[in-house]
Parts: structure tokens; C-alpha cells; sequence
């Protein structure tokens, strides 16, 4: 297995450019390859994941011209993909499998979904079953609730309510949502229990609306999907730094230094910008700009526990588990169900690997609780589990003073490639 070796630091300083937003990537790629019109998408996220959705677009039938690394020109089909029978490999990408699930279901076609193994352990039965009640024809190809799928024409009808919970992943929703108006029939989706990661649906809808497609909906229990819309191209997208890769480096200057990071801005519309403020919270400072965010170290000689409901920054939340090594007192991670889910196990991963430079870890069924050690366990060996957000936390303890080493680092190309050698750049 490959390893990166991380020396022990001490300061971290200097500018971040971010790669654009994996979240919003995907989104606007289908998005556009739905539409009406060509659409130029500036800023792309060049990765793992983007890369997956890329591949099956091209699979689809969509037109796709490469304009540069990070900016394309999509040819939007309108609502209609040209091939109707096609084999889809997915590789980890959970935010190109669940809603190219939905609008596959939707689009008349033969069609069959896979992925790594890990993805074939990952839930989709609640996206399944809603899609089902909308008549779709999808299968199980081996362990029921789970890929690899098999999809058939069917007769859809959307004249019912359609349930989905809501408690699992947001990614069932955002599927069901951006797939719906492909069917032209006005359509309502009741969200059962509690919407978790609220913000990502907020992507979801805000993207949706830059195309031409405005879904109302009651709280967060009742959306309601227009009749006779049709997805148009905004023409030009760009792509916003992703806030979920700001993290990283937020948590580096709030532990060690001085960090600007660019391409994102309060006004963010993805929902871990708000990690900036979890940051304040614990003593950190922090300055917005039109252009940047910028943080610096807490004034205090180590930054403050704190006790959250990590709801609306799920992703960012494990950032906040390796600050908890450098704050006074136990931290307390609330609300995180969602990690279990994800591309591996988080809650468990991270309490293992937290264990390894020394903290005192409690962890139940939707939260994880630290307490940091009196000094961090140097030369730890970290397993990442083909995650790129362990890998990509864990960096972060060399700057407690000890040397590290992660496993597997090129796991981080799922979201952000030369991860790495930013970090580099910023560390002493």
C-alpha cells in the first residue's frame, strides 16, 4: 500500500485556491445534460467523481466538449438521452449514482448501475422504493436495497404523493427532485422523519431554479414539482470553490497560523460554509471578503470544545473531530448518523483512527465524542478505508508537532487531487 509521510509542524500560513464544489459539480453536469440549449460550466471539479458522471454522460449520448482542465460545454439533450441501452460503472460516487438512478427510471431506457464494492454497500433501497411508487421498473441485480440495479422502461405515473424518508442520505431526495419534472406532470414528494443535511437539498433546489425550474415546498416535509417545465440552460454556470475542501484549511489556521482561501465567500449557497462560523465558536478568527475567507489562530493558547448538532455540515463535522484534538476539554459531534453511510463508516473510522493518536473516544449510533490526549501519539499510522475526507483530516495532526503517516493518500482524488501538495505549500 502507498503511504504519505507527514512531518511534524508547527505553523501554517499562506493563500488556497479551492477546487470548485464536487456537490454542485455533479448537480450542474446532469443538470445540463438535461437541458434545453448548450450550457458552458466554468470551474468544474476535476476528480474522481466528476470524472464518473463525465463517463456516463458520454455513455447517455450527451454531447461533451472540453474546453480546458476545469471548464466544458455540454450539449443538453432536453430531457431525453439519446442511448437507451447502457452499462454504467460509478466507481464511490454517490452524488452521480443516486440521481442518475431517478432520471434513468424516468427515461425509457435499459439500463444497469454499478460500482466499486463499497458503493454496492452503500443504501439506495429508500430511493428504490420511492421511485417504485412512481412506477418505475428498477431491480436488484444482487443484495436486496442495494447496487447494482437494473433498470427497464416503464409507464411512469406521478398522480400519488410520493414518500421518501428522509433520515438516511439527502442524496434520495435530490435525485427524486431533479428527476421528476423529466416526467412533465405536476408531482408531490412527502419527506418522512427528520430532512437531514438541509443545506444540500438547498443546492439542489437553488441549482434546479438556475435552470428554469422552481420547486415550492412546505418546510421541509412537502415539495411540490411543477407540471410542463423543462429543464434551460443558464448558458454560462460557474462552479464555487468547494466548501467542504475549505475546511481543511480553515482548521489548519485556526490551529496553527494564518490561512486566505479563495473561491468561496459568506454568500456560499453550499451549507459547510457555515463550518467558518463552528470555527469562531471555538475561538478561532475569522474574516469574510468578497473573494476569500480568512482565519487565524485563537487567541487563546488552545481553541474551546464545543457540543453540536452537526446536521447541517455533515461533511465538515469530521473536521471538527480533529479540532477536538487541539481544544480544551471533550467535544461532542451530535446528529452524524449520515457518516455511516458514506464512503466508508466514518463514525467507527474516525474513532479508530482517533484513538491511534491518542484520544479518549466515545462513539454511539449518531454521535462521537473526544477527548483530546495530553500530548498527540506521534509517527501514528492512519488507515483511510478509500475515504477521501480521512485522509484528508488526518493531515491535519502533523500540526500538532508529530510526524504521520496516511495510508493510501491518492484516496483523496475522489474531490481534490492535489490535496496534498496544497497542504504543503501552507505548513512549516
Amino acid at each position: 500500500m502507498e503511504q504519505l509521510s507527514l512531518p511534524a509542524s508547527s505553523h501554517a500560513e499562506g493563500t488556497v485556491k479551492l477546487p470548485g464544489s464536487k456537490s454542485i459539480s455533479n448537480r450542474t453536469l446532469l443538470l445540463a445534460a438535461l437541458a434545453n440549449g448548450v450550457t458552458e460550466i466554468r470551474d468544474l471539479l476535476v476528480s474522481d467523481d466528476t470524472a464518473r458522471m463525465l463517463e456516463a454522460l458520454e455513455k447517455l449520448g450527451v454531447k461533451l466538449e472540453k474546453l480546458s482542465e476545469t471548464d466544458w460545454r455540454i450539449h443538453g439533450c432536453n430531457g431525453d438521452f439519446p442511448n437507451k441501452n447502457v452499462e454504467l460503472f460509478l466507481g464511490n460516487a454517490g452524488t452521480a449514482f443516486r440521481p442518475l438512478t431517478a432520471a434513468l427510471a424516468f427515461s425509457n431506457g435499459h439500463y444497469t448501475l454499478s460500482g466499486v464494492p463499497r458503493m454496492h454497500e452503500r443504501p439506495i433501497g429508500d430511493l428504490v422504493d420511492a421511485l417504485r411508487q412512481a412506477s418505475a421498473n428498477i431491480e436488484y441485480l444482487e443484495n436486496q436495497g442495494f447496487p447494482p440495479l437494473k433498470i427497464s422502461p416503464a409507464n411512469i405515473s406521478v398522480n400519488k404523493s410520493i414518500q421518501i424518508r428522509g433520515d438516511v442520505s439527502s442524496q434520495f431526495l435530490t435525485a427524486l427532485l431533479m428527476a421528476l419534472p423529466l416526467t412533465g406532470k405536476a408531482a408531490t414528494i412527502q419527506v418522512i422523519g427528520e430532512l437531514i443535511s438541509k443545506p444540500y437539498i438547498e443546492i439542489t433546489l437553488n441549482l434546479m431554479k438556475q435552470f428554469g425550474v422552481e420547486i415550492t415546498h412546505d418546510g421541509w416535509q412537502q415539495f411540490t414539482v411543477p407540471a410542463n417545465v423543462q429543464y434551460q440552460s443558464p448558458q454560462v454556470v460557474f462552479v464555487e470553490g468547494d466548501a467542504s475542501s475549505a475546511s481543511y484549511f480553515l482548521a489548519a489556521g485556526a490551529i496553527a497560523g494564518r490561512i486566505s482561501i479563495f473561491g468561496i465567500t459568506k454568500n456560499s449557497i453550499q451549507g459547510d460554509i457555515q463550518f467558518a462560523e463552528e470555527v469562531k465558536k471555538m475561538g478561532a478568527g475569522i474574516e469574510y471578503y468578497d473573494n476569500h475567507i480568512y482565519v487565524e489562530r485563537a487567541k487563546t493558547s488552545k481553541l474551546k470544545a464545543i457540543d453540536l448538532d452537526c446536521n447541517h455540515i455533515p461533511d465538515a463535522a469530521m473536521t471538527l473531530a480533529i479540532l477536538a484534538l487541539f481544544a480544551e476539554g471533550a467535544t461532542t459531534l451530535r446528529n452524524i448518523a449520515s457518516w455511516r453511510v458514506k464512503e466508508t463508516d466514518r463514525i467507527a473510522a474516525m474513532a479508530t483512527e482517533l484513538r491511534k493518536v491518542g484520544a479518549i473516544v466515545e462513539e454511539g449510533a449518531d454521535y462521537i465524542k473526544i477527548t483530546p490526549p495530553e500530548k498527540l501519539t506521534p509517527n501514528a499510522v492512519i488507515d483511510t478505508y478509500d475515504d477521501h475526507r480521512m485522509a484528508m483530516c488526518f493531515s491535519l495532526v502533523s500540526l500538532g508537532g508529530v510526524p504521520i503517516t496516511i495510508n493510501d493518500p491518492k484516496c483523496v482524488a475522489k474531490t481534490f487531487p492535489n490535496y496534498f501538495e496544497e497542504f504543503a505549500k501552507i505548513v512549516s
